[in-house]
């Protein structure tokens, strides 16, 4: 069962976010701030992250960087999700690097068809 990891502070959106992965199939560690990702991810070894950009006190974009920059999560792939429709640009001037972008309010079909298609990567 391959896994997902989900990080939000909205905890409507995380419910929402994680039923709809659960009815997929999808395994789902759900986390409402940032400030434990290593060690969640360390613990849970998710094949996909799906991280907000802004988590309270926090900037997803920079815990993305360092998944990046790390070398054993490195290969794991990101999907930020964002109320700004800017996001992808604002998240390269941030260095970093998500594999796919989201924007809220979100199709729920198009947050499955992005998560299969970072898997099937």
């Amino acid at each position: 069962m391959k896994k997902i990891l989900v990080v939000d502070d909205n905890r409507d959106i995380l419910d929402l976010i994680t039923l709809l992965l659960e009815i997929e199939g999808y395994e789902v560690m759900a986390v409402d701030n940032g400030h434990e990702l290593n060690r969640n991810m360390e613990q849970f070894h998710p094949d996909v992250v799906i991280m907000d950009v802004m988590l309270d006190g926090l900037d997803g974009r920079d815990l993305c960087a360092n998944i990046k920059e790390n070398r054993q999560t490195s290969n794991i792939p990101v999907i930020m999700i964002s109320a700004s429709h800017d996001l992808q640009i604002h998240s390269m001037k941030k260095n970093c690097r998500p594999n796919d972008f989201l924007a809220k309010p979100f199709d729920i079909n198009c947050l499955i068809e992005k998560v299969q298609f970072q898997l099937a990567g």
